[in-house]
């Protein structure tokens, strides 16, 4: 009887005391989903939205009445922004450009802290600075003729893959007769665009299995960092305990094919750099690199560099490729949609020569499409994590310094109250009297402040040239000839795509 009432005592102890932490969190911290013992709301939020966080998230807004979701992934303070206002709020406060410091950024940068997304403070900005101003010089954030040229270049080879059959037998693994398989029958215009950026040449067609590797590669990482990867951030020992199930197999694996590609890219430059002269942004930055070797303290290196290339190629060899796979399933679904691209193209362009960057401002629907797709299909959902560098407000609520902050940009790209209806796919919602609205673009697929995407400039110029050459050369239908009657699957990793697959292409002749 004793020893019954003892064992009741302490259970009741227990009880008491997990009932306390899960309901423990800082003075006017915002609600939300109480702690579990060691993951905390984890595995709240999953049940809440298993494959679909964005979802769960914005259920939990209305469930806690609050546009700021606060909860605790084991001890770190997290919260999640489901409100346009404050989603551009946070994107150009200071205080939120921080990162965190997770096994993610760690295992893809030679366990250090390296390149440019998941570093803060004097590092990143030094980084950031140094790299945009010079590459801006060879194409990368505004318009430069040779690099469009080689744009153009790569996407004559994709569509000569499809019209005139496979020339190496790499190109049979995504060509079959009049099918092509997506997204990485995309991938090279836009992969050996950024190499040309950073080297001033391009990867031959006889060796373009190197770049679908890297595209490969790029987007298992993507997808491997899934609602289930945030186990393997908390407890780290997962890599080694079960690298497989954790993800962290296919993380490492992933993400080193881009590591391999650009450490051989950048050894090469190394080897046969000249002082005398410059011949690509590689060497400005080995320049520097060499310069800052006699300080005390520098944050110039070749692993900094090597991940530098690989932070500035993971959009292109996966997130763009992505998104033009998911408008070409939008377009299966609307055919109405791609019978007025077709219809603008001949218009505007013809079929004699192809559409370039000069004819973007006279096809606003070709744009209008990519546009309406950045919309519906939100391309990072969640955002890359920001982290607070120091105690702050948002919303009414305290933050605590080094709380986790991710934006909801569903939310905005889903809000009835901006787009009336958001749920359709309808690229005339940017048009005005024939003439593309940027003002009506509330969209922001690339971020915004300080942490914008670099890329921004350099995704969409590329994405309209690869899209509007391809609906210039093709119909494209379903691989079965069927009507599609629903979209393909969203897989949600840290970039939002759809499963790989075979597409028919009908040559327009």
């Amino acid at each position: 009887m004793i020893g019954t009432t003892i064992l009741l005592i302490i259970l009741m102890g227990l009880f008491a005391h997990l009932y306390k932490n899960a309901y423990k969190r800082h003075d006017n911290f915002p609600p939300g989903p109480p702690s579990l013992p060691i993951y905390g709301a984890y595995w709240l939020v999953l049940l809440k939205g298993l494959n679909n966080l964005p979802t769960a998230f914005i259920k939990y807004a209305k469930e806690y009445n609050t546009k700021v979701v606060g909860f605790y992934l084991s001890n770190i303070p997290s919260v999640v922004v489901n409100d346009p206002a404050l989603i551009k709020e946070v994107l150009n406060r200071e205080e939120f450009d921080g990162r965190m410091d997770l096994i993610m950024g760690r295992l893809r940068s030679f366990w250090k802290k390296l390149g440019i997304f998941f570093t803060d403070g004097y590092f990143w900005h030094v980084q950031r600075r140094f790299t945009l101003r010079h590459m801006r010089d060879y194409g990368f954030g505004k318009r430069e003729d040779t690099l469009e040229s080689t744009v153009a270049q790569e996407i004559k080879e994709m569509i000569d893959m499809s019209i005139n059959g496979p020339k190496y037998p790499a190109e049979k693994e995504l060509v079959n007769g009049d099918l092509i398989h997506l997204p990485h029958y995309f991938a090279v215009p836009f992969i050996n665009g950024v190499i040309h950026i950073v080297t001033r040449s391009t990867v031959p067609r006889s060796e373009y299995h190197k770049l679908w590797d890297v595209a490969r590669g790029a987007l298992l990482f993507q997808r491997s960092s899934n609602d289930l990867g945030a186990a393997l951030s908390l407890t780290p020992c997962l890599k080694d305990i079960m690298p497989k199930y954790s993800g962290y197999k296919d993380l490492r694996d992933g993400n080193q094919a881009l590591l391999d590609f650009f450490t051989k890219l950048v050894r090469d430059a190394i080897d046969t750099f000249n002082e005398d002269y410059d011949r690509h942004f590689l060497d400005i930055y080995i320049r520097k690199m060499n310069e800052e070797k006699k300080l005390n303290k520098t944050t110039y290196s070749e692993d900094q560099l090597v991940l530098l290339c690989t932070d500035y190629m993971f959009p292109a060899a996966s997130a763009v490729q992505a998104l033009l796979t998911m408008l070409v399933d939008r377009l299966l679904l609307h055919p109405e949609v791609q019978d007025k691209v077709h219809e603008e193209i001949d218009r505007v362009v013809g079929r004699d020569r192809m559409p370039t960057l000069d004819d973007r401002k006279n096809m606003p629907y070709t744009e209008a499409c990519i546009r309406e797709a950045l919309r519906m299909d939100t391309i990072v959902p969640l955002g890359v994590s920001h982290r607070a560098t120091s105690d702050t407000k948002l919303g009414g609520y305290d933050i605590p310094q080094d709380t986790m902050v991710n934006l909801n940009f569903v939310t905005l790209h889903m809000s009835k109250e901006i787009w009336g209806d958001p749920e359709n796919f309808r690229p005339e919602r940017f048009i005005e009297n024939g003439q593309l609205q940027l003002s009506k673009d509330k969209t922001l697929p690339f971020g915004a402040g300080r942490r914008i995407c670099a890329g921004e400039t350099y995704a969409r110029q590329t994405m309209f040239q690869v899209f509007s050459c391809f609906m210039q050369a093709f119909k494209v239908s379903t691989a079965d000839g069927k009507p599609k009657t629903k979209p393909a699957v969203r897989l949600q990793g840290i970039i939002t795509s759809i499963p790989d697959g075979w597409v028919k292409v009908t040559p327009r002749v």
